[in-house]
């Protein structure tokens, strides 16, 4: 895409080595044909030639791309074998715009290179490439080889291989069986002219101007239009994403449950930002589904409300304050009370050593009551600096909003950035030592991190604890598409010692009041049917009250095709069997182009 696309795009499939500019003359065809396409794919991941120069391979261009430091093109064998494993389609990587066009028929000498998108340590399959190519066109304007279809039928339903143990795990040697996985599929296609027709969007178009569709439709739908995942063994194999050879100004702004109708057609790509992607020189015409946000309804007198609503990296230069706060006013309908996760300090990013966050807050506060919400109270603990993760300098930590006209906070000295929290036993009753109060904070558990936020409010004379979390993120972890079957977790081992911590604080409690109202909110980071929630849950300690909605409406988050649940609200007992509870994900962000966060807050009324 145009040089308005960011770096991330450039890095997309760069080779690892120097590339000569490609020589491009007029002439006759080359005599030695030898070598075919297919032969360089070859019938795994890798190239069985990676590594050796090939001579006046034959084939038609299929799409050209020129901008980014990933320049080059594809090109195809119009005569392809009888082995569906092997590819008939590649990318040439020229470094500097190609001088091609879509149609002609040329000729390419060069080295085959495997380069992994992102470089080894992400794990990441590698694409087949020619390098330091020398081109020779045959001939203009030839018809390019017919789009394979790709669809409900083509894609296999089970996603993966099992990867070979004796590689660590890696598919990259194993034979390709494209009738059987969705991944092998795909790379059986690898360079090759796709197309997806009538194709519904499941993931918003971004930022970097990609989108991503499912030929799927009935595929663990949502009734919003997204595809939901629920499951470690349960992939959603119709996924594809969607990126454009075109002017940035012309791919189009889709929301979830939108559809690209007729025919979207190009190379079938692969990058370090999800994988295979359908790189289109024909894109489907727009269709809104017209998808609306989601409103929940008000709490009564007798229900507390609570909500978690990630605000991502707020800080006071930002130009969100009155969109959030109209989320918060008429679409979360005003909550008691709000654990807001990502609230930056005072100038953001600038990393100086500020740490306070009070002007961020009070400028949501203040937009608040001018949508006509109430005037919130706040308490939260500021941060040792540079000590709890995030975009550097910035800080982030939760914060608790809550409506003094509906809830009062119990005021309890001694919380500071270091000190954990205690909890304590008065006249039979759970009491914490400082309120607000940090968890644990000196743990290892939660090194560049932030550290949980603890608070009592009182509720119709009734007491509430509420923790505020903002677990470790997945960063580092293998993508779905990785060499690696079943990919590495690699982040859960600090957010399982991060859940461990936090359930043995609420254990405190509910040893010291077995009956005692408990919340655990905020982003976690990770599935309602992960081991980080199982071991939040405990043997009973809590229990995340999205699992009360239907599996179809479990998301607060939609990342490269799948809706999925990283938001969550865990509650004791007391509260799951005793108070009538009722939880809505309130769909405003993650499934829109426009979203002002990327999460989806999430609302708790019960009955204390």
């Amino acid at each position: 895409m145009p040089s308005k696309r960011t770096a991330r795009i450039g890095a997309l499939t760069v080779a690892a080595v120097c590339s000569t500019v490609s020589a491009v003359v007029l002439t006759t065809p080359a005599q030695a044909d030898t070598v075919h396409i297919h032969d360089i794919q070859g019938t795994t991941r890798t190239s069985p030639l990676a590594g050796t120069k090939v001579t006046d391979v034959p084939g038609i261009v299929t799409g050209v791309r020129t901008y980014g430091s990933s320049k080059g093109f594809w090109f195809q064998d119009p005569t392809p074998d009888a082995d569906p494993a092997t590819s008939e389609g590649v990318f040439v990587f020229t470094s500097s715009a190609p001088k091609v066009a879509v149609g002609d028929s040329v000729t390419v000498t060069g080295t085959v290179s495997e380069f992994v998108p992102g470089g080894v340590s992400t794990g990441n399959q590698s694409v087949t490439e020619v390098t330091k190519p020398t081109v020779t066109v045959v001939s203009t304007g030839n018809a390019v080889p017919a789009a394979t279809v790709v669809d409900a039928r083509s894609v296999p339903n089970t996603y993966a291989p099992t990867g070979d143990t004796a590689a660590g795990g890696s598919v990259n040697a194993l034979t390709l069986e494209p009738a059987d996985y969705a991944l092998d599929y795909y790379e059986s296609l690898e360079g090759m002219n796709v197309q997806v027709a009538d194709a519904r969007v499941v993931t918003a178009t971004d930022p970097y101007t990609e989108l991503w569709v499912t030929v799927k439709p009935r595929e663990h739908a949502t009734r919003r239009g997204g595809t939901v995942y629920g499951s470690y063994t349960s992939q959603n194999t119709g996924r594809i994403q969607i990126q454009s050879l075109g002017a940035t100004a012309d791919f189009p702004t889709a929301n979830v449950g939108d559809k690209l109708t007729g025919t979207t057609a190009g190379p079938l790509d692969y990058n370090q930002f999800g994988g295979y992607t359908l790189v289109a020189n024909q894109l489907g015409t727009l269709q809104k589904g017209g998808l609306e946000r989601e409103t929940t309804r008000k709490q009564s007198r007798g229900e507390l409300a609570v909500a978690t609503y990630n605000v991502e990296n707020l800080d006071p230069g930002d130009g969100t304050f009155a969109a959030h706060a109209s989320a918060i006013v008429n679409n979360l309908k005003s909550p008691d009370i709000v654990s807001l996760e990502e609230i930056q300090d005072n100038n953001g990013a600038t990393d100086d050593g500020t740490v306070a966050a009070d002007q961020t807050v009070q400028k949501l506060i203040d937009a608040i009551v001018a949508a006509g919400g109430p005037a919130y109270a706040w308490r939260s603990i500021d941060p040792v600096n540079d000590q709890d993760g995030g975009e550097p300098g910035g800080n982030i930590r939760q914060v608790f909003l809550f409506n003094p006209e509906r809830v009062s906070f119990t005021d309890r000295a001694g919380g500071d950035s270091t000190t954990a929290v205690g909890v304590t036993k008065v006249h039979g009753k759970a009491q914490l030592t400082a309120s607000p109060g940090r968890v644990d904070p000196a743990n290892e558990a939660w090194k560049s991190s932030r550290k949980p936020l603890a608070g009592e409010f009182v509720f119709r004379g009734h007491t509430v604890f509420v923790i505020a979390n903002h677990l470790n993120s997945k960063g580092g972890d293998q993508g779905l598409t990785a060499q690696y079957q079943p990919p590495a977790r690699s982040s859960e081992v600090q957010r399982h010692a991060q859940a461990t911590a936090v359930n043995a604080f609420v254990d405190e409690i509910l040893k010291s009041q077995k009956n005692a109202d408990v919340i655990t909110l905020g982003d976690i980071n990770d599935f309602e049917f992960s081991d980080t929630a199982k071991i939040l849950e405990g043997d009973g300690e809590l229990w995340s009250a999205i699992k009360s909605l239907p599996k179809s409406e479990r998301y607060t988050y939609d990342y490269q095709g799948n809706t999925q649940v990283l938001d969550q609200i865990l509650v004791s007992p007391s509260i799951r069997k005793d108070c009538g509870l009722e939880y809505d994900s309130v769909h405003i962000n993650s499934e829109f182009s426009d979203q002002i966060s990327d999460h989806d807050p999430q609302v708790l009324r019960f009955r204390p």
